[in-house]
């Protein structure tokens, strides 16, 4: 069997090309669900949350939940869509347990969110992926297996709860630029509000299409992976199947479509059935739903009443801070973070170090203890008037670094007072800075004749030592003045 690396990221594998395409399932918050008025609430008792349009019983007959609707044009505008006028829904035929009725009510022909695109960043590189559609259906039931007593039971508290599937083209060429994509839509969905986001109640389900062919070659034959619910074991699933197949394709075998599960356990995945077609579903027209007709006077005022989303925050941020787009982008990953760096920022005066703050020192301690912004030890009043204090010159970045730890573990409250009490002023007497320098040149004279031919070392080693005479409290860039100065 051919070795293979285990590096997917790169842009050809093994003289392979990788091929990714996503289908993600997004549960939409509305507090009934899409054809019933039963509830949607995650947790309660099985088959307590099911009406007997969820059980599909006799007479019972669907109504569109105009909320659903409401949060498909939504998305549509804010992946910059054409909202379909008219759209119909149809009968899935498939039969599995879960699905009461031998049928998923979705759309197939004219989907109500059409075309769309994703941007998002990998690294420093900015990337788009485009999306095909993005359809309103109801979600099945859950088979429930208990294997100490050897039985399986159905619970459809989940049946007809409404999801909007997002399809894109097969757009992305690595396991970390998918992970990138699947980032960005979750990030969209819970901005918008369309969607908790919750990927450990099922709440946002992704799953990939993957495929390799030689560079120039038609699409390879996919295998697409169900239900992956955190973005970890979303790489480390495309990672192996990526790894599998071109195993396979060197071994002389050809891929066969399928569904497959990924085993977090093993690390591998593993085939689940043979892949259906659309035709293999049998699609039928709805016969109990009318067309869905949405009004360009309901998309305008949808579109006027949303929020700023998150690209247009983030042209906002290079456009009135002058920060890089880079910047802008993790600064627009969720609305707390924006809200955050817009409260220093505006109350600096310095939106730049408050970008490096808000993503340095501030993401460093959040993330190291796991927690959200929102739960911050260290205020936005605070940390704009220690940005403020860098600014001015009264402190350097590193006695900043000993204030923020002051300031996080609760050691102090008002910064000025901490600065005073560590004794972290540097220096403003110019005068006494100067006798300092010429004395550190005094007694280095060897480092002055090197500096003097042109040894960039020998300078640094000047720097250092009038920062050590000073006790690191001197301003690093007047010093460098300084020395340039004299040294002229």
């Amino acid at each position: 069997m051919t070795t293979m690396s285990k590096d997917t990221n790169s842009l050809l594998v093994q003289g392979y090309e990788v091929v990714i395409g996503f289908e993600t399932h997004t549960q939409l918050t509305t507090q009934s669900k899409i054809f019933s008025r039963a509830s949607t609430a995650f947790g309660a008792e099985p088959n307590t949350q099911a009406s007997a349009v969820d059980f599909a019983l006799p007479g019972a007959l669907p109504v569109m939940n105009k909320g659903a609707v409401q949060r498909a044009i939504e998305f549509g505008l804010a992946v910059n869509a054409h909202i379909a006028e008219s759209s119909v829904f149809a009968r899935k035929n498939y039969f599995y347990p879960d699905l009461p009725k031998g049928y998923q009510i979705s759309q197939f022909e004219i989907p109500v969110v059409q075309g769309g695109v994703v941007e998002f960043y990998l690294g420093d590189e900015k990337k788009s992926v485009r999306l095909v559609r993005a359809h309103l259906e109801e979600d099945a039931g859950k088979s429930l297996h208990e294997d100490f007593i050897g039985m399986s039971g159905i619970d459809l508290n989940r049946a007809g709860t409404p999801l909007l599937e997002i399809v894109t083209e097969p757009d992305m060429r690595s396991s970390a630029e998918a992970v990138a994509y699947a980032k960005e839509l979750h990030k969209i969905v819970t901005w918008i509000g369309i969607c908790d986001g919750n990927m450990q109640e099922g709440s946002f389900r992704c799953d990939a299409n993957v495929s390799v062919r030689k560079p120039g070659a038609p699409l390879g034959t996919r295998r697409e992976i169900k239900n992956l619910n955190s973005f970890k074991f979303m790489q480390q699933a495309i990672d192996f199947e990526v790894r599998w197949q071109i195993e396979q394709i060197e071994d002389g075998h050809a891929i066969q479509q399928a569904t497959v599960l990924f085993d977090p356990d093993t690390g591998e995945t593993r085939a689940m059935r043979t892949k259906e077609d659309a035709a293999d579903y049998r699609y039928f027209p709805d016969p109990d739903l009318p067309p869905l007709v949405i009004g360009r006077d309901w998309v305008e005022r949808t579109r006027a009443e949303m929020s700023e989303l998150p690209r247009v925050m983030a042209a906002r941020f290079v456009k009135d801070y002058g920060l890089p787009e880079y910047d802008a982008g993790q600064l627009t990953q969720s609305k707390a973070t924006a809200a955050y760096f817009e409260a220093v920022a505006s109350a600096s005066k310095s939106p730049k170090l408050a970008s490096n703050w808000v993503m340095g020192e501030l993401s460093r301690r959040l993330n190291a203890e796991e927690k959200s912004i929102e739960a911050s030890a260290v205020s936005t009043a605070q940390l704009a008037q220690l940005i403020g204090r860098i600014a001015d010159g009264t402190i350097s970045n590193n006695a900043a670094r000993q204030v923020f730890e002051a300031l996080w573990t609760g050691a102090g409250q008002d910064v000025d007072a901490l600065i005073e009490a560590k004794g972290l002023k540097q220096m403003s007497d110019t005068g006494e800075l100067e006798r300092i320098i010429d004395a550190v040149l005094a007694a280095n004279a060897k480092n002055v004749e090197e500096v003097k031919a042109g040894n960039a070392k020998a300078f640094n080693a000047l720097v250092g030592q009038a920062m050590k005479a000073t006790k690191g409290k001197a301003n690093p860039a007047q010093v460098n003045e300084l020395l340039k100065k004299k040294l002229a």
